[in-house]
């Protein structure tokens, strides 16, 4: 029997936890030979909206003009983006946005945009006659697309057809993924269903699954550092398990933490970039978001990133630009709220600059402009 959806804005509040893309090595998809980056033009956030109500949408902020346009995907498109967006990432001249939908009706697809116009050139539809498959998470490598799905299996897509190519069947109920080594690594999450701890290793030369790894209870997002690693965080029982933040090796495919890190909940996320890696956390006390700067020589949050006084309301997305260390924050404000807000912090973890958004903010997406 089927189980509802459980969607961001109401059980749990899911962090969409994003690692940033070396976009700009060459892929199958993508022959242009890119320039060198002189400037992030633009940022692209992605809005989740409210369960039900059909709201998702994509926020396009102009950093030059200082000019946000909250409703910008459908502006651009003319038709809104649908329902229950999860995860919007860049790979090549494309970004492709999951939008889950919700069970019981066929409203789930993957949206494949061009990154410097925001049209879309393609959707690619993960749905029976009747139902969808709520895809979650999309990672890559190789000129493929690999895309979670609630419903158990992880799909490839070619990025040159945008045709889904392959299925492999893990579990269900599967979150966050990430690529390290030839491998992908896929959360198994089922919410406390069934009590599942463990992160499936798929070969992504066959496309078969490797093994399963332990972790703690119910990890949702996975991420692979720059030195190869894989960061995993579980939210725990709610109870007496608590969440935390596990590191697993991609070359022994064994997990290498040991104990707990303080402050790891359902409000945490974690974001890598090429010399930047940060983790947010409670602070034990007031519950507010802490963002911490991470040593990924240890696996564990060391010193605050913050360096001002700036305050986050709810801790919704974090993303980094690769460019330049710029570090982005969703702050939903309130799960009641029907605005959100972007905080831009410079590498030295002061605000540079802030936009609303639309409802539930979380992952971004950066437009650049290349030296001629």
């Amino acid at each position: 029997m089927k189980k509802p959806l459980l969607h961001l804005g109401q059980n749990i509040g899911i962090v969409v936890a994003a690692c940033a893309l070396l976009f700009s090595s060459c892929s199958k998809d993508d022959d242009t030979i890119y320039p060198e980056i002189n400037s992030t033009a633009g940022v692209y956030v992605l809005n989740e909206g409210n369960y039900g109500q059909g709201n998702s949408e994509i926020t396009y902020y102009d950093i030059n003009k200082n000019v946000a346009n909250k409703t910008f995907y459908k502006s651009v498109n003319g038709t809104s983006l649908g329902e229950t967006a999860t995860d919007l990432e860049r790979y090549g001249n494309k970004m492709y946005c999951v939008v889950s939908g919700m069970q019981g009706a066929p409203k789930s697809f993957v949206d494949v945009m061009n990154v410097a116009t925001g049209k879309t050139i393609k959707r690619i539809s993960f749905n029976s006659t009747a139902d969808g498959y709520l895809p979650r998470s999309i990672a890559f490598y190789q000129g493929k697309a690999y895309v979670s799905r609630y419903d158990g299996k992880v799909s490839r897509i070619d990025t040159a057809t945008l045709n889904i190519e392959a299925d492999v069947m893990l579990t269900p109920y599967l979150e966050g993924l990430a690529v390290a080594n030839g491998k992908l690594y896929v959360a198994n999450s089922d919410y406390l269903l069934s009590g599942k701890n463990t992160v499936s290793v798929v070969d992504l030369r066959t496309f078969t699954k490797i093994k399963d790894i332990t972790v703690t209870q119910n990890p949702v997002r996975v991420a692979a550092a720059p030195n190869g690693d894989i960061y995993v965080i579980s939210y725990g029982d709610y109870k007496n398990i608590p969440g935390n933040l596990d590191r697993i090796s991609s070359l022994t495919d064994t997990k290498v933490s040991t104990g707990t890190v303080a402050g790891v909940d359902y409000g945490s996320a974690m974001a890598f970039s090429t010399r930047k890696y940060l983790l947010s956390v409670s602070d034990a006390t007031t519950f507010a978001p802490v963002l911490k700067n991470l040593n990924l020589s240890t696996g564990t949050p060391s010193t605050n990133f913050v360096a001002d006084d700036t305050k986050i309301g709810v801790m919704y997305g974090l993303t980094i630009d690769d460019f330049n260390d710029d570090v982005y924050i969703a702050d939903a404000i309130s799960f009641t709220s029907n605005v959100g807000k972007v905080i831009c912090f410079g590498s030295n973890g002061r605000k540079k600059f802030s936009f609303e958004t639309g409802i539930l903010p979380q992952h971004a997406v950066f437009n650049y402009n290349y030296k001629n």
